[in-house]
């Protein structure tokens, strides 16, 4: 229970990203703003653990931090800035069924059904929260909320099939992956998208909070989480970041949350909790 309310922390402060991708950073950058996020964070994080991937760990570390976060955080911000928050919300809520599906084919477990189910009723809870009449579906915003989904559920699946080596900390693994996604966004950040003209004090402010508590802090904890915990179990817990992205909503935008929204986040919350939870056993009575 503890490590699960710990990495519950991950998702929920992700959930902070389209409130701060709307209102600090500057429009039209999300090559930049992936940039800014990553590889910042990433040297401080190797500062801090003072480790260096050995081995093929430098290869894999690569190859995670491209999906986790070079492919992730470019459409997360591209789908936030093409579409309503709550559509984007919705579309990266169906990671956990995504996460699900993999764990069959790559890690070779079993299906789930149980914790599919509660995926299901997770992803209806966040359309009940975040989608309205007015909600318009951007093709390329759609194109690029599923893709971002769809490689962080890769990459979540991948980081838990290549264990880490004994010794090597989360905030390390974390490092790796932030430094090698930012050395992966230079170019294009930096010489295709380019730079915003002008960035605004509010702008550096959104950058760091991004870089150190949303990526530094957040995925060091994302990734003791994934060490502990089911795979499945622990995709559903990402359920949080569209509700706390609707929270903010109404808090900060003044968004009106009716009763279909609170309807909403009691099946999100139910089907984050139950998921956490062995499927239920079946035992045959014994009638000798």
């Amino acid at each position: 229970m503890l490590w699960t309310c710990l990495t519950a922390l991950a998702p929920a402060t992700w959930g902070t990203t389209y409130i701060v991708t709307t209102h600090l950073l500057p429009a039209g950058h999300p090559l930049f703003a992936a940039f800014m996020r990553t590889l910042p964070a990433g040297i401080i994080a190797v500062g801090l653990s003072r480790q260096l991937p050995r081995g093929s760990w430098w290869w894999k570390s690569f190859v995670l931090g491209g999906l986790n976060m070079a492919a992730f955080f470019p459409l997360l911000f591209l789908s936030a800035q093409r579409l309503p928050g709550g559509v984007a919300a919705t579309l990266g809520a169906v990671q956990p069924i995504i996460v699900a599906l993999l764990a069959v084919a790559v890690l070779h477990e079993q299906l789930s059904g149980w914790r599919l189910g509660w995926g299901v009723v997770g992803v209806v809870g966040v359309a009940l929260v975040v989608l309205g009449p007015s909600a318009a579906l951007d093709p390329v915003g759609v194109a690029a909320g599923l893709g971002g989904a769809g490689a962080m559920a890769t990459g979540v699946v991948l980081t838990k099939k290549w264990k880490l080596p004994q010794g090597v900390s989360p905030i390390a693994l974390a490092g790796w992956q932030l430094t090698a996604a930012g050395l992966l966004l230079a170019i294009p950040a930096l010489l295709v998208e380019g730079p915003p003209a002008v960035i605004s004090g509010r702008g550096w402010l959104g950058y760091a909070w991004l870089g150190l508590v949303g990526a530094l802090v957040s995925y060091s904890l994302w990734f003791t989480g994934i060490r502990r915990l089911p795979v499945t179990s622990t995709a559903l817990l990402g359920l949080l970041s569209p509700l706390v992205a609707a929270l903010l909503g109404a808090l900060i935008a003044h968004e009106h949350l009716g009763a279909d929204q609170y309807l909403g986040f009691a099946i999100a919350l139910a089907a984050m909790v139950c998921g956490q939870l062995p499927a239920p056993t079946h035992r045959r009575k014994d009638n000798s």
